[in-house]
């Protein structure tokens, strides 16, 4: 199929996303607004460049930080939703569960009751007005340390609002390795909440191994180096245990992928793993969903049908319940005869 006609058909099949920070979903027309709002000055081509160049995981994460720090109130979230609602209808999402990572705003000195209002009151409106459902995951944020971890969790349990709906694990993997923050996945467990953890990104299979077996982790964010370890192949098949798969950054990123051909993602859906796809930080990897099926397409060899599964498994692998589960599912199957 040509490209184009690619990009047609696929906008117009209902979509989930489940592995997308929001912070990363601004645009660059919206980061030079920010900058200017910060600065007092034009972002010029130079610093743009700079903020946009880094050659792995821990530079990204800098840069993903740098802009952070271009916010100066909590109204500048309003860019980000307004941003993240043209993406989800530009791409065909109309199920997102996506992260927010609170602690370098914090530490700004943001309060944390007016960003959830500001959540709430944003992603109200992109459902009012597009039909789009978001969800809200936690980062507690491995970088910052255990501490900070537990106080993000207990701060969004005192400011309870209905898009956010778990905690997850981001950052510097290796600085923050999963064993370390059982005692937060343990409370969110037993208090009722989701949980997720990013693992196995940029550290070997052992990281994806503490994310089952001491987080208990819902799915598993990206969980690359799985396909170092056949014995943790076989698990994941066997329990179905979801992967959040972020093709192009886990190629940007070089840690254990260098080129799309490459990706395991093939090999991972060929052993019959619940595989799902996302885009992660698409201002950053200049990318969509859109485009990672694309790239799939083109340089791994997914048919259509393939893509399909690939689409349904994002439903599956959602917290919807049973019954919208099916609804869009069946939406997909509707999309794809037509």
């Amino acid at each position: 199929m040509e490209k184009e006609n690619f990009y047609q058909f696929l906008q117009r099949v209902p979509k989930a996303e489940l592995h997308i920070h929001i912070e990363a979903v601004i645009t660059m027309s919206s980061i030079r607004a920010l900058w200017k709002k910060r600065f007092g000055t034009e972002m010029t081509l130079d610093e743009q460049n700079a903020l946009f160049t880094y050659d792995d995981l821990n530079g990204f994460i800098q840069a993903f930080l740098k802009v952070q720090d271009l916010f100066i109130e909590v109204s500048d979230f309003d860019y980000v939703f307004d941003d993240f609602a043209r993406y989800l209808k530009g791409n065909g999402i109309v199920y997102c569960e996506a992260f927010f990572a609170p602690s370098a705003f914090i530490k700004k000195g943001f309060d944390y009751g007016a960003m959830v209002e500001n959540f709430s009151r944003n992603i109200k409106k992109i459902h009012d007005e597009c039909g789009i459902t978001i969800k809200l995951m936690m980062d507690v944020s491995r970088t910052f340390g255990l501490e900070n971890a537990m106080a993000n969790y207990e701060m969004m349990k005192k400011f309870p609002a209905e898009c956010i709906f778990g905690i997850g694990l981001g950052g510097a993997e290796q600085k923050g390795p999963c064993k370390d923050f059982g005692p937060v996945f343990e409370k969110a467990h037993a208090e009722g909440f989701h949980a997720v953890a990013h693992a196995g990104e940029d550290v070997g299979p052992e990281s994806i191994w503490d994310a089952i077996n001491i987080l208990h982790s819902e799915r598993i964010g990206h969980g690359i180096t799985a396909i170092q370890d056949e014995k943790l192949l076989s698990l994941l098949a066997e329990k179905q245990i979801p992967l959040e798969v972020c093709p192009t950054s886990n190629t940007f990123t070089k840690k254990i992928v260098s080129k799309m051909e490459d990706h395991p993602i093939r090999a991972f859906f060929d052993k019959g793993l619940l595989v799902t796809v996302g885009t992660d930080d698409p201002v950053f990897f200049k990318t969509t969903l859109l485009d990672e099926f694309w790239a799939l397409h083109t340089k791994l060899n997914f048919t259509l049908d393939e893509i399909k599964v690939l689409i349904e498994n994002s439903f599956k692998a959602s917290f919807l319940s049973a019954s919208e589960k099916d609804e869009w599912l069946s939406k997909v199957g509707a999309a794809f005869e037509n």
